[in-house]
């Protein structure tokens, strides 16, 4: 997958992330019953005990401490990524690689969407390590970050999941945006896996109002 559709998805992530209210207090106050005996004229008065009543919404916090651990590894590993393109590019004739690259990675992606480009061997196999089974931006890893950066925020709050998936789809159509045009299959494959894993995820919550993308008009 792109590697700012991560990057996207987090900063839209985040803002659409509002930390859950703490739940209230509420109490019932005791009230005295009156009730008379015909037969002797006694009053006989009765309190009921006084019943202190919670919330039993749950309350979730963000995980911090994973949030910034998973942005550090991204952005490290973007790095990583101009570095290698920064390689390409200087083996490329010249005037052409210094007119399109700057420090704006947005003319990384589209001299790579526009394919007009050569590697060496071991950069090539470089980039075919990480998009691998198992490697840092195959499809099982991404997808899983992003899940992850989606749980993390929320705290795991079922009542956000929707907010988080809308989040992913706005944040993969920027990427799209930013590379030109439809992302490569990799990426496609990444998107469908992330949305099974939010579809998963609502059903382990039990929300039953909730709809796959596939189904949605």
């Amino acid at each position: 997958m792109s590697v700012d559709a991560i990057n996207n998805v987090s900063s839209v992530v985040q803002s659409s992330y509002q930390p859950a209210a703490a739940p209230a207090k509420k109490e019932e106050t005791s009230k005295e019953v009156k009730s008379a005996s015909e037969n002797s004229g006694v009053v006989y008065e009765k309190s009921d005990d006084v019943k202190t009543q919670k919330a039993s919404k749950k309350t979730y916090t963000q995980n911090t401490a994973l949030v910034q651990q998973l942005k550090a590894d991204q952005e490290a590993q973007k790095q990583n990524l101009i570095s290698i393109v920064q390689k390409m590019m200087d083996k490329q004739t010249g005037a052409y690689a210094k007119s399109v690259f700057g420090s704006d990675s947005d003319s990384i992606w589209k001299f790579l969407a526009s394919g007009d480009y050569t590697v060496d061997p071991a950069t090539k196999a470089q980039a075919q390590a990480d998009i691998a089974e198992g490697g840092y931006w195959s499809v099982e890893e991404t997808s899983k970050r992003i899940l992850d950066f989606a749980t993390a925020l929320t705290g795991g709050d079922p009542d956000k999941l929707e907010s988080m998936r809308d989040a992913f789809l706005k944040g993969y159509k920027q990427a799209e945006e930013m590379w030109g045009g439809k992302l490569p299959e990799i990426s496609q494959k990444t998107y469908d896996a992330v949305l099974k894993g939010f579809d998963e995820k609502a059903k382990e919550y039990g929300l039953e109002n909730w709809k796959p993308v596939s189904e949605q008009a």
